[in-house]
């Protein structure tokens, strides 16, 4: 059965077996809960005080069955409590004393550390923010602060700009219109005026809103950007900001209308209009209102801008980021778990482990290559973990396997280069001071240029899209493999009583069809290129949509290996009694306990969902993970 389950501010989509009781649905959606939250993976640092039937509000009894009590497709509502216990899942550096500074302790990101209390500071400088802790932000778990060293630099930079106020100097965006009017001089007394107009102005963005999470993640972003110190912001507009991160008020932000270059200036416009007091915004205890009211009932107030406020909160790249960032660990988690369902593939197609051997990869010695064929060397025959499947065909005359099974550690691992490239580029830009002008108060400057165009994160997303792509790609021509027995020897779709049941059939054309819009979606965003501001902003980097279609890409992929996962699950039961390795019949149980095998056709959609969450949860590297040499694990 499907449902459909509320918890906090989030939606989960759940399948779950008929003669499953509440008590143990409650269960999984915890787990479920912190998995996606990053928090611990038992319960995800809540206790479930109740759970309701929501068409009807009724209470359910944790002893009851789900078929007894509940629909397919229902609803259901869950209330929480915090639990007396939590674990904090991070890479920050935790310190003694009332804060903690967000400098990474490792690479990792997978690292836990116990406490009996969650963390209350973050400390942001502009200079240490990584992609694993900009997805943890996005939970709304953690609160934000500058260092003083950062507000310091801020002030000194507000400074300059009151040094020109004061001295009646023509500076661009300080006392001057934008754009295509930026040799016309503005009245002092309409430059709050100006500032107010530019963001309403450039509130043009469409489409859907971004999630509470991505748009906690662009507003970090922004405020890690200005505490830089080259914006000219005042401090108590950046604190303004940071007290908006806090309380969760998050602005409505259309995901169009970006073009990235001046930066992302009407998503950035609609993030600060909200903080304004105007439009819409969402709190988790309110969702969608009014901004103000939603401001005045958080104790917070409307922006009040000053001279140079405005354009110093919409210059920047932090959509194209934001977004990035989430394509990119999720194309991360992609990567670690299609070198185990390639493997589970390989072993049931009967395939050979010589290909993975250490000299070959050695002689070729691309890193993202020698990682992969490490990892499929580390779950396949082996003296420490045998395959009764490959024993059984230790003297067959196949000589060579296939390319969709042999090259895959070239095929992949160029993707895993690919993944440690872009975050190296990201991790700068998330990091980089991406305004106009820019202040630089050790000279008493100020000084245009173009730090704002998004061509370093549009062009690494779209070549990030390419990459992972291949995944899906060589995936999809594995699933062949699996459903032809031409090619396997395996029943044709993987199913008895051919003809009456169809099997994997069309699980087959689903994959195919996702890979074919892949293919459109992966032609380059950032080779396009439009003027805009009548060709004063004559060359832009289209790096939003670059993200927007990297994210669909990316969950299309998800979807075309979690086919490849239950179909190579199904091919096994054909090969019982025989077992496959112990790390990949770790996997099989994974599998099968949230999929069944197939005797006979039945609505497949359930499966093929239930898959995909566990590949979006990590499930599937994290049941191999302590099988994997140690060198090789992230």
């Amino acid at each position: 059965m499907k449902l459909w389950v509320q918890i906090q501010e989030e939606w989960l989509a759940l399948s779950c077996a008929p003669n499953q009781t509440i008590r143990s649905l409650e269960r999984e959606i915890l787990r479920r809960y912190g998995k996606k939250k990053g928090l611990d993976p038992a319960s995800g640092g809540l206790e479930i005080s109740r759970i309701l039937k929501s068409r009807c509000g009724t209470l359910l009894n944790p002893d009851d069955t789900v078929e007894s009590v509940l629909d397919e497709n229902d609803i259901i509502a869950v209330e929480c409590r915090p639990a007396a216990r939590d674990v904090v899942k991070s890479s920050f550096s935790y310190q003694t004393g009332d804060h903690m500074n967000l400098s990474p302790s490792s690479s990792d990101g997978d690292k836990y550390m116990e406490t009996n209390i969650l963390p209350s500071d973050i400390y942001l400088d502009g200079n240490n923010l990584t992609t694993s802790d900009l997805m943890r932000l996005g939970t709304g778990r953690y609160k934000i602060k500058l260092t003083e060293a950062a507000s310091a630099g801020v002030t000194r930079a507000r400074q300059v700009v009151e040094d020109v106020m004061r001295s009646n100097k023509v500076v661009y965006g300080i006392n001057t219109g934008f754009g295509k009017f930026a040799r016309t001089v503005i009245d002092k007394e309409n430059l709050e005026k100006l500032q107010e107009n530019l963001i309403r102005s450039h509130c043009a963005g469409v489409g859907d809103p971004l999630t509470p999470e991505q748009t906690r993640r662009l507003l970090v972003l922004r405020i890690n950007v200005l505490a830089k110190g080259f914006s000219g912001i005042s401090l108590t507009i950046l604190n303004q900001y940071i007290d908006a991160f806090n309380a969760s008020c998050l602005p409505w932000i259309p995901e169009k209308g970006t073009v990235g270059a001046s930066g992302d200036l009407a998503p950035l416009a609609h993030l600060a209009l909200g903080l304004m007091g105007e439009g819409k915004m969402w709190s988790p205890e309110t969702g969608w209102g009014d901004a103000g009211a939603i401001l005045k009932k958080n104790g917070l107030s409307p922006l009040k801008l000053g001279p140079k406020e405005g354009l110093a909160l919409i210059n920047g790249t932090q959509l194209i980021t934001a977004l990035g960032v989430e394509g990119l660990e999720r194309a991360d988690a992609i990567c670690r778990q299609a070198d185990v369902i390639a493997a589970l593939t390989t072993d049931v197609l009967k395939g050979s482990v010589m290909a993975f051997d250490p000299d070959i990869h050695l002689a070729r010695p691309h890193c993202g290559q020698m990682k992969v064929a490490s990892h499929l060397r580390s779950l396949l025959h082996s003296d420490a973990f045998p395959s009764q499947i490959s024993e059984s065909h230790i003297n067959c005359d196949r000589v060579q396997d296939p390319y969709s099974l042999r090259c895959c550690p070239q095929v992949h691992g160029i993707v895993n280069d690919t993944v440690d490239f872009v975050r190296k580029i990201l991790t700068t830009e998330m990091n980089s001071a991406t305004d106009n002008p820019m202040i630089f108060a050790d000279r008493g400057e100020i000084i245009s240029g173009g730090n704002f165009h998004g061509e370093y994160p549009a062009k690494v997303l779209d070549y990030l899209a390419i990459a992972v792509h291949e995944i899906g790609s060589i995936s999809e021509r594995r699933i062949e493999r699996l459903i032809n027995p031409a090619y396997s020897d395996l029943p044709a779709f993987l199913t008895k009583n051919g003809g009456l049941n169809s099997g994997f059939m069309i699980a087959h054309c689903t994959a195919a069809a996702l890979v074919s819009e892949n293919k459109v979606m992966c032609h380059p965003s950032s080779v396009d290129s439009l003027p805009t501001s009548a060709g004063t902003e004559d060359h832009v980097s289209m790096g939003g949509f670059a993200a927007r279609k990297l994210l669909k890409i990316v969950e299309n992929v998800e979807q075309v290996i979690a086919i490849e996962l239950v179909a190579a699950c199904q091919a096994l039961e054909f090969l019982r009694p025989l077992r496959t390795t112990k790390p990949l019949e770790a996997v099989y149980s994974l599998v099968r306990s949230v999929v069944n095998a197939w005797d006979m056709d039945r609505l497949m959609a359930p499966d093929l969902e239930a898959s995909a969450e566990l590949i979006k949860d990590g499930r599937v590297w994290d049941s191999v993970r302590v099988y994997i040499e140690p060198e090789t694990i992230k």
